[in-house]
């Protein structure tokens, strides 16, 4: 069964929380986020993993290369700062740049 999944900080997860997501990683720090996250990806059920931009960013970098290559779980990330990640897996599977 195909599930969405989230990584962060207590106060990112709480409304995916009360969204009803079950699959959530609360974390504190780079080393919990790092290790939740490959939980995620290594968790087959998931096919959809939401992280803040900010977390995504301060990955290490080929773990980060790895999450934003990765097909299942897809990632998709949220926050106040401008992310690309989805903008380009659309543009590379559509083959055109639809902004």
């Amino acid at each position: 069964m195909s599930e969405i999944a989230v990584v962060g900080s207590d106060r990112f997860t709480l409304g995916f929380r009360l969204a009803g997501i079950r699959k959530v990683w609360t974390v504190a720090g780079a080393e919990e986020l790092e290790r939740g996250a490959r939980l995620a990806m290594a968790d087959g059920d998931v096919s959809i993993l939401v992280m803040e931009t900010s977390d995504v960013s301060g990955l290490e970098p080929r773990l980060r290369d790895e999450l934003v290559g990765s097909v299942k779980p897809t990632l998709v990330a949220v926050g106040t700062d401008e992310d690309n990640t989805l903008r380009e897996k659309i543009k590379q599977a559509v083959g055109v740049d639809l902004w």
